[in-house]
């Protein structure tokens, strides 16, 4: 390169190539509604070998019961005023979640404890979905990892959530918008924090105690 900056070239030509889709609002992404944004996602699921996904807000969606992805996408048309076609996207989340069980995929899962104990869509629906948490968690393809609201804090801190596609895209949920990372320096910024937050999660009979417990605490 003229400028002498060879080892920034991968990051500098992945910004050039995706500017336009980094950041996008949800109102733009939303506007033809719920059951697009899940159709969308499609292909990029499909082609992806590893899923690195830590959700600090709720259940990631692939391992979600119809009830709750229902509770979920009915507070995201109350908030931004999208069409309301919650049963056709819930319908199409639902059947993306056959690749837990399909093709030659891996899913490494981390989720923050409070998640367990954030009420969505009332007791029932959170015991159905906790107790499927449970279920997913034993499938061969599937670990799942639960960070103890104890734990110390000395690296791994909360962050956005986000998920990992392979090493090739980050894909991070903020407020108002969806944010696409495909820089090479920043997909490693991601995995360093995964990797950090992975060592403080507890996993396997430890993890499902935290969610059991979860369970109980509805009553």
């Amino acid at each position: 390169m003229h400028c002498g900056v060879q080892e920034q070239a991968a990051d500098l030509i992945a910004t050039a190539r995706n500017i336009d889709g980094m950041y996008v609002e949800w109102r733009r992404t939303e506007r033809a509604g719920l059951k697009a944004v899940q159709e969308a996602a499609l292909p990029l699921f499909e082609r992806t070998h590893r899923f690195r996904m830590y959700q600090s807000w709720v259940i990631p969606g692939l391992l979600q019961t119809a009830a709750y992805t229902t509770a979920v996408l009915n507070t995201i048309v109350s908030l931004r005023q999208t069409p309301d076609d919650v049963a056709e996207a819930v319908a199409v989340r639902m059947e993306r979640q056959h690749i837990l069980r399909s093709g030659d995929h891996r899913f490494a899962v981390l989720v923050e404890e409070w998640v367990l104990h954030t009420m969505i869509g009332g007791a029932g629906v959170m015991a159905g979905q906790l107790g499927h948490l449970i279920s997913v968690a034993s499938l061969p393809s599937v670990s799942v990892g639960v960070i103890p609201m104890g734990a110390p804090r000395g690296s791994g801190w909360p962050v956005e959530s986000f998920t990992m596609y392979d090493d090739a895209q980050v894909n991070v949920e903020l407020v108002s918008a969806h944010l696409t990372i495909t820089q090479p320096r920043e997909i490693r910024d991601y995995a360093a924090s995964f990797n950090e937050l992975s060592a403080i999660a507890l996993y396997g009979a430890p993890a499902r105690s935290l969610i059991t417990a979860a369970i109980d605490a509805l009553g």
